[in-house]
Order: structure tokens, then sequence, then C-alpha cells
């Protein structure tokens, strides 16, 4: 069919010549890319690192661009080669032939518009790489016009401009350089210069756990420096001394001394009874007190008991009724007339004193007592805990009246300050029952009532007592037997406690040891064991029926009404 082959002829010769054009077209862009990459500018022997880089962009981008124009050109060849018809086609097939070239001519359009998208990006990043080429080309001529010697700043600043392998062989030429500087130093003698050898091993990283345990002992140490073990829960709390290490101070009054040493020594034990030793010690320091020349009386008075108050305060951490009773004498202090004589305001000061212990002490032990001798009658069994003082008034006061009763005295290790009160009781002819509070399960169902003596009342509710007194209530409380917590108003706390870990006082922890076949025996050799000895507990007020105290017997959720009544009570 010679028609068919003309027609088919002439299509095939311009699709050849359309592909050498695109062919042609491309290689242009590519020598015309090329061109700018073509003058080479002459290196200056002051900047043989740029000049490397200059080279190396060069060849990357001339490599890059000659081989994506030839893969390009060459797969356009191919495809145009494959999707050709051949010469023998039919009068039928003409119409197909017709939608071929239609979509060859769209294929070629798309491989076109790839290209020039291509070659505008290849044309921006050689804009970019020339750009940057010259820059580095005019601060490379710059100081070679100023002469200045290159600084160590310069060569900082070319430095993300280098290669990996540069980087190294530069920072390299600086260890050896320091090496080299250390080793000129002058040495002293006897004593051999030191060599590069040694100081690798201290270049050796080290783990994270050898770093934890080589900082572990200063920031945490397993002992204090006399061997002993410390409780890290109870770190925070001050361990009271025995030994009297503040006596030899010159400006603290010596009955304040001598107090003090009784603080650390436990002979004067209980709320109350730290309470009046402490007023009586202060009107012993007012009687004493001198005023300094051209100074006011109440104000010296004031920092000179401040400084026997944190006095006492080293020797054992003060009770909350010694605090209430110093906060009542600074009120006091404050309110002094001016116009007085010295000697009348100590005789105020003094009256104070003696009608703080008359009122918030014995006055309140007989209210509290009025009030619980209405509760007690013949045959009741009283269980009580440790020792007070306001208990043992109210018992007193109660075989005063002739009432049958007993008490069952519950004790623990290691004070036994039970056994105080026991003497103290079948002293006065109550009939009395010891037991240790490991069996005051046992006589608890022997029990009517139980009297708590308390250190603080806190404004929650919670009452801080001695050590044994939450476990006693909580074991009244599986029995049903109501529990009578004792306290005075003085006593009252404005602070919120809810455990006895955020505030509580150490005892030595030497009297858990209890003979020479005790484990605890020589403690402080066996590694990082301590004993604790904790001085009180907090109970908290769903075990405590109510509180007597000498306003009325109130629940301990009335401690906040007592404290705003009162409010120069609470400390």
């Amino acid at each position: 069919m010679p028609g068919t082959q003309d027609a088919v002829a002439p299509e095939k010769t311009r699709e050849q010549v359309m592909a050498e054009r695109e062919a042609k077209k491309l290689a242009k862009q590519a020598k015309k890319q090329n061109k700018p990459q073509s003058p080479a500018t002459p290196a200056t022997p002051a900047a043989p690192a740029t000049k490397i880089i200059t080279e190396v962009v060069q060849t990357t981008i001339t490599t890059k661009l000659t081989t994506t124009t030839t893969t390009k050109a060459q797969e356009k060849l191919d495809s145009l080669a494959i999707k050709t018809v051949p010469p023998t086609v039919a009068n039928g097939n003409d119409a197909e032939a017709g939608e071929k070239s239609r979509e060859q001519i769209k294929a070629d359009r798309g491989a076109k518009k790839a290209a020039k998208k291509a070659g505008k990006g290849a044309g921006a990043k050689v804009e970019d790489t020339t750009q940057r080429l010259s820059d580095l080309k005019e601060s490379d001529k710059a100081p070679a016009k100023a002469a200045p010697p290159a600084t160590e700043n310069d060569l900082e600043k070319k430095k993300p401009a280098l290669s990996k392998a540069e980087r190294r062989a530069i920072q390299e030429a600086q260890r050896a350089a320091k090496t080299q500087g250390q080793a000129k130093k002058p040495q002293p003698a006897g004593k051999a210069p030191p060599t590069a050898a040694p100081k690798e091993p201290k270049r050796e990283s080290v783990s994270p756990t050898k770093a934890a345990t080589s900082s572990s002992p200063s920031k945490c140490p397993a002992s204090t420096p006399s061997g002993e073990c410390r409780v890290k829960l109870f770190n925070h709390l001050v361990c009271a001394k025995e030994d009297s290490q503040f006596i030899n101070d010159p400006l603290v009054h010596p009955s304040i001394a001598r107090l003090g040493v009784q603080y650390a020594k436990r002979t004067v034990v209980g709320s109350n009874a730290r309470c009046i030793a402490f007023l009586h010690a202060l009107r012993q320091v007012v009687h004493d007190f001198e005023t300094p020349a051209k100074k006011e009386f109440g104000r010296s008075l004031d920092a000179a008991v401040k400084h026997h108050v944190d006095h006492l305060h080293k020797c054992r951490p003060l009770a909350v009724s010694v605090s209430n009773a110093y906060k009542q004498f600074k009120n006091q202090l404050t309110q002094l007339p001016a116009d007085i004589p010295e000697t009348e305001l100590k005789e105020l000061l003094g009256h104070f004193i003696d009608t703080y212990i008359e009122n918030q002490i014995g006055k309140a032990a007989q209210a509290i007592s009025g009030f619980l001798q209405e509760k007690i009658t013949d045959g009741d069994v009283l269980l009580t805990f440790a020792c007070s003082s306001l208990i043992q008034f109210i018992c007193e006061e109660a075989k005063r009246r002739k009432v049958a009763f007993r008490v069952i005295v519950v004790d623990s290790r290691p004070g036994c300050e039970g056994q105080e009160m026991l003497r103290r009781l079948h002293a006065y002819g109550i009939p009395c029952t010891y037991v240790l509070i490991n069996a005051v399960g046992y006589v608890m169902a022997e029990a009517t009532k139980v009297l708590l003596g308390a250190h603080a009342l806190l404004a929650n509710g919670y009452v801080m007592a001695r050590t044994g007194t939450a476990q006693v209530a909580l074991v009244a409380n599986a029995h049903n037997v109501p529990v009578l917590v004792c306290c005075e108003t003085h006593k009252f706390s404005e602070r919120f406690q809810t455990d006895a870990i955020v505030y509580n006082e150490l005892s030595d922890p030497n009297q858990l040891v209890r003979g020479d076949k005790c484990q605890l025996n020589n403690w402080k050799a066996k590694g990082k064991l301590m004993p604790l000895n904790l001085n009180y507990d907090i109970t908290p007020p769903e075990l405590v029926s109510a509180v007597v105290t000498e306003v009325a017997i109130l629940p301990c959720t009335s401690v906040p009404v007592i404290l705003r009544i009162k409010p120069d009570i609470g400390y």
C-alpha cells in the first residue's frame, strides 16, 4: 500500500526532527549553565582551603548537570523509538495511528516541561553556588590587601565551609600544638615531665553508673563522719543531744543554762513541766536584767530573751506549750508603758508570769478535772498511757471524792514513763495495773474509759502525743471504748499535720539498746544501721471521742474555734 506508507513516513521524520531539536536545546542549556563555572579564578596562596572547595564544587556541579541532561535526552529518544509506529500499517489502523501520535505529543510536552523545571532548578542552584564562591573569593582577597596575619577567629569562621576531613586535620594540629606547649612548660625538680601516654586514660568516658557512684558520697553519704548511718526520711528532724555543748555561752543567764542542760538530759519532761520551768527561769532573767545605756527597756529585754530562747531550742526543740508562753510574753513586752520606772516594769512582767502559770495550767487543770468527775463513777476502769500530770491530778481528785475505780497504766519502751505514773498513783492509794503496750489488746476489754494526755492539739484536729498513743486509741476504737483526750488550751497549735514525719523529735538511738545480748548492741559498727527513736506520733480525730478542755468538752474539729476566740494562743 504505497499511499499509506507515504502518509506515515512524514510523521516519523517529524518526530525524529523534534527529538533531535529537543536534544540540541538541552545540550545548549547545559552549556549555558556550565559557562559561569568555566572561568577559574586564580587561588591565592593564603587560602588553600577555599581553592579546594571551589574546585570540588565546580566539578560536582558540571558532572551532575551533564549526567542529568544526557540521561533525560536518552530516555526521551528511547521512548520515542519505542512508541513509533511501524511502516507496514493498514488503512483501517490510521485512526489508531493518529491517536498514538497525540499521546506521543502529550508525552513530549510533559518531558519538555519537566526539562524546563529541572533546568530552572539547576540554574538557581548554580547561581547560589557561584554567589557563595564569589563571596569566599572576596573575603580571601580582603585580608590579602590589608596583609594582617590570619587569626584564630577567622579560621573558626571558615570552619563551617570545610569538609569533615579538613576539620579533623585542623583539630589534630591544634591538639598536637597543645601537647607541645604543655611539654615545654618548666617542671619542678625531681619530677619527670608528663608524657602523652598517661593522659589517654583521663580522656576515656565515664559510664553513668560510675559517675553516680563517684558523686553519691558527696551528695547523700551513706554514713556520717562518726560512722552513724542516718535514715533519709527523717534527715530534716533534729536529734536532741544529751551532752550540754552550749553551756559555755557567756551571754546566757545561769538559770537558762541550767534549764537547757535539764532539757537535754530529760530530767524535766512533760509539756506542763517544761513550760513551768521555762517561765520560772524567765522570771529570773527579767529580775537580773539591766538595761544598757541609751537603750529602751522593752526592746533590749526582747533581744536578750530571744537569745535565751534560741539557746534552749539548741539544747532541745521547744514544746508547743513553751512556744505559746514565749509568744504571750513577747506580746506583753510590746504593751508595756514607757513612762514607768524599770523596777515597776519588772514587777509587771513577774506578775504576768505568775498569772499565766496559775490560769493556763493550774486553773485549767481544775476545770478539766471538774468536767471529768461527772464521767467517772464507781466500778470504772480507766486506762491511761505513759505519764501525764493532768491525768494524775484527775485520778487523785476522783480518789479524794471516794470513787471506787482502778487504773490500767500502759507503758512502752525505751522511756518507760508509765513507771513514774504508776509510782505516783500507787503512792496516793489508787489500785493500778501495769502492762506494756504489746499487751494492750488483752486489757482493753476490761477498760470503760481511756484517758490520754497530749503534747499538742493541732488545728486540723489531730492529736500530737507520746509515741504509742495512736496505737492505744486504735485498739480502744476497735473495742468501742470511748477515748477522751485531756488538753489545756495553751497547748493548742495553729500547725497542720497529718503524720509524724513532717515534724517530730528524735531521741537518742542508744536508748533502744537493751543489754549486751541485744541485737542492736554495737550498732554503729554494723554498716547501714540506724535505730530510730521517735518521740511523738499523730492520732487522727476519727479515733478520739472528745477533747476535754477548760472551756468545755469539745470535738477535735472545734480547735479552730478556740484559736479564733484566743488568737494569741497558737504558735
